[in-house]
């Protein structure tokens, strides 16, 4: 009883091989769910969620939310962009928003004016828990700091010559 259940939501997660096409030409305003593939050619304005592909046509737009596995974008994208695979824009790309990747292929010409986080299929990181701005930056050492190197070394020589 209990396992047909699980059987079916599994079935629902996979990625399937159909194939879902909005049309140049074609608005739709509301969220879209799928386990095909989808190659967009007109103005989706909402959100897309599917475990497989996404194409955005030179003409497609999205303006919303999108969910799936990879992403190959020809248009304009504007919102929160989740890909746990790769995204892929290419020269005509514009994308406005925020973008969680696994690999990011870009083509010379490519609009991107978004906030990146890349990962390997982990959860979005706490970026709360980084202490990035120099206001935050406990004293110490920072091997990496180019001018904390310089001033040890001329510190070392100096003591040297002593």
């Amino acid at each position: 009883m209990f396992s047909d259940k699980k059987k079916e939501k599994k079935k629902d997660l996979e990625p399937s091989a159909t194939q879902n096409r909005i049309n140049e030409g074609t608005k739709l305003k509301g969220d879209i769910s799928s386990t095909g593939f989808f190659r967009i050619d007109g103005s989706v304005e909402g959100n897309v969620k599917t475990p497989s592909k996404v194409v955005l046509g030179k003409m497609g737009v999205i303006v919303g939310t999108l969910i799936c596995d990879s992403a190959d974008i020809e248009g304009k994208f504007e919102g929160n962009l989740q890909v746990t695979g790769t995204l892929t824009l290419r020269s005509t790309a514009i994308i406005n928003g925020d973008v969680i990747v696994g690999k990011l292929a870009v083509e010379q010409g490519a609009t991107l004016n978004a906030s990146c986080v890349m990962q390997n299929g982990t959860s979005k990181p706490n970026t709360e828990s980084l202490n990035i701005s120099k206001e935050n930056e406990p004293s110490g050492n920072y091997p990496f700091d180019r001018q904390q190197r310089v001033k040890k070394s001329t510190s070392e020589t100096q003591e040297a010559n002593r």
